[in-house]
């Protein structure tokens, strides 16, 4: 009897075990978290004006690099992913001498540039240059004295460009022509665009704030300014800002530029005084 009460037992502990087989615990999984962002495909082109990037600021600059007078920083990228490439240049207030280089395999220099800021704090520059065909080889030159420091970056992602309108505003100059952009104070930054139908690219870019009074100049060069278009973001503080753009191709290059406010305060407060009354 006690043999028979024994095995009843043992068979229903088997039977409960075999029933919690086919009846697994239900457990929840949470969805993975992705490091990179989504991409669509059905808005790549040159710049994607459907999207609108956060405007790349002084506070986005904490992994910038420092580049002495006399030196050279270089930035590679090998990736055939990466088309553009974001350049900001800036100093703690000092004046700003550089020479940017792209470089597109040995002896090939598609893209080159000197810049001039008065205050590298103040008036930082940003651009955008065009890395198609890797590899490509982003290379910073700080060509003024050693007492001059200058501080640079670069990315790939949040990469700033220009606007609607700005692309589909653009007029030509003829060769050894020039045009001026006067803005209004509230206009604290301004976009500016060039290209060509695929010709060379020699431009000369000054701002200028009261006569003969250079805040920020850039000395462009683009092999071909329709697979390699310029585009850069000028600080514009202050009130009197101007944006000469100068042709210095000769007549039979022409090129398109457009230069449009990028960013505008309506609040601003001018703290002018009239009369002794505000």
């Amino acid at each position: 009897m006690i043999i028979m009460s024994a095995f009843i037992i043992a068979s229903s502990m088997l039977l409960q075990s075999f029933m919690s087989l086919n009846n697994p615990i239900q457990k929840t999984y949470n969805n993975p978290v992705m490091q990179v962002g989504w991409y669509n495909p059905a808005t790549n082109n040159k710049y994607n004006v459907n999207n609108n990037p956060e405007s790349n600021t002084k506070t986005n600059l904490a992994k910038s690099v420092i580049i002495q007078g006399g030196s050279l920083r270089t930035w590679s990228y090998r990736s055939s992913a990466i088309n553009q490439v974001q350049v900001v240049i800036s100093s703690t207030g000092r004046p700003v001498e550089a020479d940017i280089a792209l470089w597109n395999g040995p002896d090939n220099t598609p893209i080159k540039m000197q810049l001039y800021i008065e205050n590298g704090y103040i008036r930082p520059f940003t651009c955008v240059i065009e890395t198609p065909r890797a590899p490509n080889t982003l290379a910073i030159t700080n060509i003024g004295q050693i007492e001059f420091p200058i501080e640079a970056t670069t990315f790939i992602e949040n990469i700033d460009y220009p606007s609607y309108d700005c692309i589909t505003c653009v007029k030509p100059i003829q060769g050894g022509a020039l045009r001026t952009y006067p803005f209004d104070t509230s206009v604290e930054s301004v976009q500016l665009y060039i290209n060509t139908d695929g010709r060379p690219l020699n431009a000369r870019i000054e701002l200028l704030q009261g006569p003969n009074n250079n805040k920020q100049i850039i000395n462009l060069y683009s092999e071909d300014g329709c697979d390699r278009p310029f585009f850069c973001i000028l600080e514009t503080p202050g009130p009197g800002n101007v944006v000469k753009v100068m042709n210095t191709s000769p007549v039979e290059f022409p090129m398109s530029v457009a230069v449009l406010p990028y960013s505008i305060n309506v609040n601003r407060d001018d703290d002018i005084v009239i009369g002794g009354n505000r």
